[in-house]
């Protein structure tokens, strides 16, 4: 009990004191509003070509559920059984205004509890009977998020905060578990494995921490997150602007600020809630909530869409882009066994896996942009899922028209690689919010930008079918040499000096019979193939993409110059991503001339290039934009 009341007393000025200590705190906490901007539209753009700020929630907005006390309403167990017993899904899709655009509740519940636990959903930790091991208990993020509101203090001494910066996570351990026995070095290692530090020890260490630690490149970056983290748990209950006004030009207003005059029921209900909460009467929460689902909508029905507010919840629950890129790799493996096997089981397995991933992909993509209200291709993650799409679409095409299912296994491998780093490394842009300004000064971003993108599936998809290449190439080279081994009875000598002994017999079948084989796996026409006629085939379709990939980036670039004078009143700027954009280009232009000047096995050389330009491209996307300033930086 005392420990909890210090807890509560210091909690905010050792926040304060922390946020004073440097310069990358005070930018942050100089940024934040001063509350709602009015709902105008969607999104309140920012300006120029800067980052979307995250608005931080301020002011004296009390918690609309009533005050929160000094200690935890319910224990770790109690909480569990209580969260199981309350419905929440009649809130999940409600509207609420908040960082520039109306949203669902289900969309800032997921945003607020991944910002503050560093994954999707809060996990507790809970005594697994009379040993000393803990079980990890998960909770829905909606629930995670009013709870927040209503008991913040049950989650002081929980693994809360995520603290992805090691030495940060390490220096705040040392000072909240002293001690060099090993008792207490076991505890700090637990902790440091789990990620995710009592808001308490935040509280109390990270002054002295900070104090006594460079915040520069990574460590700045953390303690900016730890320090929008605590914020955001202390405010979790001054985000509720849910109450919309008939006029849809003038803000929304905080459901604390209800009039309960004009809406007693709706009042009451509120109230009901927030003190059903607080006694762990899951009946008496779950009649609050069916009221409040069905007067708040009623308060205006204009700022409640409903189709907009199926389709986002939709998007929430379907997760598309992750189960997206696991029906992408079922399909990849079962092609892939295909081609080895020959069994018909499987290559139909695999186009079926790859028409589910492509639709989900689909779906994914199509409901985002109808969400944002615009071509949802206007940041990194979002520009990730474009481009895996648009090469699922054009793989899919080929495949099709081609009859060859070489295009479809590389359609597969390149939307799991893509879908998977998107949706899995912490790429930047994930949640749906606003654009910045110069994104919307004219149309030619929609075809810049698209076409670009689509350059750069076609430059994926030409990648995989020349790793596709390389791999048949050096494959066969092994299987003639082995082929020499056995017509010749003897030793065949090797580079580097070594050298294969092999029995006697016929070879020269072996090399036709394996590339008759591919062939067929690979859905080529039958015949008299060898090895030769199956890297023809594939040098086909690689030069294929490659030269698709010349002309629309080439086109992109142009088109990229054309709206850099319209919205920057210059063609060229010699940013690093112009210059990137265009050193990838000329990878491809090089292409073009080999296939001209008649060199040698022109189909390998083109296959290594296409493995350069791959690369190259991958800079320009990735590399420019995370290590790179330029005029390109909101990408």
């Amino acid at each position: 009990m005392n420990r909890v009341m210090r807890f509560t007393s210091e909690f905010s000025s050792r926040i304060s004191s922390a946020c004073k200590l440097a310069a990358v705190l005070v930018a942050i906490t100089a940024g934040l509003t001063a509350g709602p901007k009015p709902a105008l539209g969607q999104y309140d753009a920012p300006a120029g070509n800067s980052h979307p700020q995250t608005e931080r929630v301020t002011g004296d907005l009390a918690s609309p559920f009533g005050p929160t006390g000094d200690r935890a309403t319910m224990n770790s167990q109690q909480k569990l059984e209580f969260a199981a017993a309350v419905d929440l899904r009649p809130l999940k899709d409600l509207a609420v205004y908040h960082n520039g655009r109306i949203k669902i509740l289900d969309s800032l519940a997921r945003e607020t509890v991944s910002g503050l636990v560093g994954r999707k959903d809060f996990q507790d930790l809970l005594s697994a009977g009379e040993t000393d091991k803990l079980k990890k208990v998960g909770y829905d993020p909606m629930f995670t998020f009013i709870d927040l509101a209503i008991d913040p203090v049950f989650y002081a001494d929980k693994p809360l905060i995520h603290v992805y910066f090691l030495p940060l996570r390490e220096k705040l351990l040392d000072a909240a578990i002293p001690g060099n026995g090993g008792q207490a070095e076991a505890e700090r290692e637990r902790w440091k494995k789990i990620g995710r530090l009592q808001p308490v020890w935040i509280a109390r260490h990270l002054r002295s921490v900070l104090d006594n630690m460079p915040l520069d490149g990574a460590a700045g970056r953390s303690a900016n997150d730890v320090n929008q983290a605590m914020q955001d748990y202390l405010a979790a209950g001054k985000m509720w602007t849910v109450v919309p006004e008939a006029d849809a030009t003038k803000a929304w207003r905080h459901l604390s600020q209800l009039d309960a005059k004009t809406n007693p029921e709706l009042a009451k209900a509120v109230a009901d809630f927030g003190a059903a909460w607080r006694k762990g009467d899951a009946a008496a929460v779950n009649a609050a909530i069916g009221v409040m689902a069905a007067k708040l909508p009623a308060l205006s029905s204009d700022a409640y869409p409903p189709v907009r507010r199926s389709v986002e919840r939709a998007y929430n629950a379907a997760n598309p882009f992750e189960f997206g890129y696991w029906f992408y790799a079922l399909s990849l493996v079962s092609l892939l066994l295909a081609f080895g096997t020959q069994r018909p089981w499987l290559k139909w397995f695999g186009i079926a896996c790859l028409s589910v991933a492509v639709g989900m992909h689909a779906f994914g993509f199509i409901a985002r942009c109808y969400i944002a209200e615009r071509f949802a291709i206007q940041n990194q993650f979002e520009s990730m899922t474009g481009v895996s799409l648009f090469a699922a679409i054009v793989g899919v095409t080929l495949a099709l028209w081609k009859r060859q299912l070489l295009f479809a296994a590389a359609t597969a491998a390149a939307g799991f690689m893509i879908l998977i780093v998107a949706t899995q490394t912490g790429i930047p842009g994930r949640e749906i919010n606003r654009e910045a300004a110069i994104l919307n000064t004219s149309v030619l971003l929609k075809y810049h930008v698209s076409i670009v993108l689509f350059s750069y599936g076609l430059i994926t998809l030409g990648f995989i079918v020349s790793v596709f290449y390389l791999t048949v190439h050096y494959l066969s080279a092994a299987k003639r040499r082995e082929a020499l081994a056995a017509e010749q009875g003897g030793v065949v000598a090797m580079s580097g000096g070594g050298a294969v002994l092999s029995a006697g017999g016929p070879g020269g079948s072996q090399v036709d019979a394996f590339a008759t084989a591919a062939a067929g796996a690979l859905g080529m026409k039958e015949g008299n193939a060898a090895s030769s006629k199956l890297l023809v085939d594939m040098d086909k379709a690689q030069i294929t993409m490659m030269q698709m990939a010349f002309w629309t980036l080439g086109v992109g670039i142009i088109l990229g110059a054309w709206w850099a004078d319209h919205s920057w009143g210059r063609w060229w700027a010699f940013d690093p991503k112009e210059l990137w954009a265009l050193l990838t280009w000329i990878v491809y232009l090089i292409v073009v001339h080999v296939r001209v000047a008649g060199v040698r096995e022109k189909g390998l050389v083109t296959a290594w290039l296409s493995v350069v330009g791959f690369l190259v491209m991958l800079f320009c996307y990735f590399g420019v934009n995370l290590l790179l300033p330029g005029l390109h930086a909101y990408a």
